[in-house]
């Protein structure tokens, strides 16, 4: 150890000094400098490669749990998790943490139909996909203006199933949200759909296209984000992990940037704690090779 800050500090200090100080000797030092790297050394070099690499595959957003989950699913490689912690302190890389920001208002009051009742009770767990979806808006700051997100989460497998982006807050917004949902879903067995009890959800095409779909309608508490805190969850981290990083120079430069997230990343690769530190697209095919399984015995 003594060796190494030598070394780090060189640059500053005459090694004499360095070595005095430390009590060691300068003979022992450049002895230590001549040895070849141990294989302990070289393990964590070449270790600390493929660490850089999922990093920025990652666009610098997974931290050191998600890394080490990475490492043993897609490369094989068993370490343990406070190793690849040390080792992405030494290479100067961290992940994305989530850091509250303002807020700006996206649920608007009124409506065209009351509101339904609430039938999550925040109880935000789900047996099965397709089995409670939950939605919300969120806005992005771009120079030309904000852009504003619809997104459809389900409660299971994080999945988000569908999304919509609009350069306003009309009930459109929601509707194409949900249309796409539907669209790739196709969801047969009984389904709550939950959100906050802004206009948009309350709007008669809205609740049109939920009752031609067969799907009920569920709406928490007048201003409590703690009714969606699920949903709240996924905006949290397309804000932290892309909005919050980024300076869109154009709404359309916006919408390529979130529709890569989306279905490029969060969809397919996002890695969830909740999930056992699957993706949502990978915990899926796990539910249903599990219930093919199960079909089969």
């Amino acid at each position: 150890m003594s060796y190494r800050l030598i070394a780090e500090e060189k640059p500053h200090h005459p090694v004499s000094r360095l070595a005095r100080v430390l009590g060691v000797s300068r003979a022992g030092f450049y002895a230590w400098q001549k040895r070849p790297p141990s294989q302990r050394a070289k393990s964590d070099a070449a270790l600390t490669e493929r660490i850089k690499s999922i990093h920025e595959e990652t666009d610098g957003i997974y931290g050191a749990p998600r890394i080490h989950a990475e490492l043993a699913g897609e490369h094989g490689v068993r370490v343990g998790r406070k190793r690849v912690a040390r080792l992405m302190r030494a290479a100067g890389l961290e992940g994305v943490s989530r850091r509250r920001r303002y807020r700006v208002g996206t649920t608007t009051p009124g409506g065209e139909a009351p509101a339904a009742p609430d039938l999550v009770e925040r109880d935000f767990t789900a047996a099965r996909p397709d089995e409670l979806w939950f939605a919300d808006i969120t806005y992005v700051p771009t120079w030309q203006g904000w852009l504003y997100l619809a997104a459809v989460v389900d409660a299971c497998s994080r999945y988000c199933v569908g999304w919509s982006m609009r350069d306003d807050l009309r009930a459109d917004l929601v509707y194409d949200a949900l249309g796409m949902a539907v669209t790739r879903r196709r969801p047969e067995d009984e389904l709550v759909h939950h959100s906050d009890r802004g206009s948009q959800y309350r709007s008669l095409a809205f609740g049109k296209l939920l009752a031609q779909s067969g799907i009920a309608a569920s709406m928490g508490s007048r201003g409590d984000a703690y009714d969606n805190a699920a949903m709240e969850s996924f905006m949290a981290s397309i804000k932290a992990e892309l909005i919050n990083r980024r300076r869109f120079k154009t709404k359309d430069e916006a919408r390529s940037a979130i529709f890569s997230y989306i279905e490029a990343f969060y969809n397919p690769r996002r890695r969830h704690s909740a999930l056992g530190q699957r993706s949502p697209a990978d915990y899926e095919r796990m539910l249903a090779e599990t219930a093919l399984e199960a079909a089969s015995a």
